[in-house]
């Protein structure tokens, strides 16, 4: 398959006003640029391999330096620094990866045709912010227990759970949504050339690589993860760019991390991912706020097309 680049000389772009996802050359963001087919398996599978190498690498050190066991399975504020610097050193390699093999500024990976909106990610950030508010009191009233919320507890753990949470989750959840929705949804879609199957194949395989590498043997557990990915993808295609799926994911996981540290007794977070462990109801509550940020999403996409604002 030979190697295709954004808006090459003989295709029109289109105006940024046209239809919801359409990139340039017609292809919906998503799988808006394209790679020769070994060179997007390359990616596929550097780019996973990579993530688990110097995830378990820099874990494994922090279980060390913390408390000498490196399979323990709380979630420490160095635990949960080397989850987060891992995430952002691959999301780097993916975008060098982009560069060299699709021949295309690194930007496009964000964004495309259009410009990256930080009014977007700021509108989605607030938005997604009640909402994954609204979900997490309600699983804070129906199933506390199920989640591990023991109690509310502030000691130095806490303190350094959340410091690191602050500094380092955007850079986890921004480094997510470039790998998964960003670069490998495409880097599959390449083996395509009609768009439909193309967003198809690299949403299914992103989704489940995004699934797996979250390490859950629970079937439900890896179901949510499945949905929350499919989720964020699709907001991709209605926007055309990261900045909702960004906005959400960065908004859901300040505030996860932020009532599992606060409400486990004081120490570190468990984590358990194993078959059983979610109590099953427990994750419902979390799929219906990935759904509602999907339609969110949708709404306001539609109504910025119907003022004419959709940039």
């Amino acid at each position: 398959m030979t190697m295709h680049q954004i808006g090459p000389a003989t295709t029109p772009v289109p105006h940024v006003g046209d239809s919801p996802g359409v990139g340039r050359g017609g292809r919906p963001f998503g799988v808006h640029f394209r790679m020769a087919g070994w060179k997007a398996l390359i990616v596929i599978v550097a780019l996973p391999a990579t993530l688990l190498v110097t995830q378990l690498g820099l874990y494994l050190l922090a279980g060390l330096v913390e408390s000498g066991d490196p399979f323990a399975p709380e979630l420490t504020p160095l635990k949960l620094l080397a989850a987060n610097i891992s995430t952002g050193l691959t999301a780097l390699l993916a975008l060098a990866l982009v560069g060299w093999f699709a021949k295309v500024p690194w930007r496009v990976v964000f964004s495309a045709p259009r410009i990256f909106d930080r009014r977007r990610l700021v509108t989605y950030f607030l938005g997604s912010l009640a909402i994954v508010g609204l979900v997490m009191g309600a699983v804070g009233v129906t199933a506390a227990e199920q989640v591990g919320w023991t109690g509310l507890s502030i000691t130095g753990t806490t303190a350094g759970l959340l410091i690191v949470m602050l500094l380092s989750t955007p850079m986890q959840t921004v480094g997510e949504e470039i790998m998964f929705r960003g670069v490998l949804l495409p880097a599959a879609g390449s083996w395509f050339r009609s768009a439909k199957p193309a967003f198809l194949t690299g949403l299914i395989l992103s989704s489940a690589t995004f699934a797996l590498l979250h390490g859950s043997s629970d079937p439900l557990l890896f179901a949510y993860y499945l949905f929350f990915s499919v989720c964020t993808a699709v907001m991709g295609l209605l926007t055309r760019g990261l900045e909702a799926a960004i906005a959400f994911h960065t908004a859901n996981n300040l505030l996860t991390t932020t009532l599992n540290a606060v409400l486990s007794g004081g120490g570190a977070v468990a984590v358990d991912r194993s078959e059983g462990s979610t109590g099953g109801f427990a994750l419902l509550l979390p799929a219906a706020g990935s759904l509602a940020a999907l339609v969110m999403v949708g709404i306001r996409e539609r109504s910025r097309r119907r003022a004419g604002t959709h940039r």
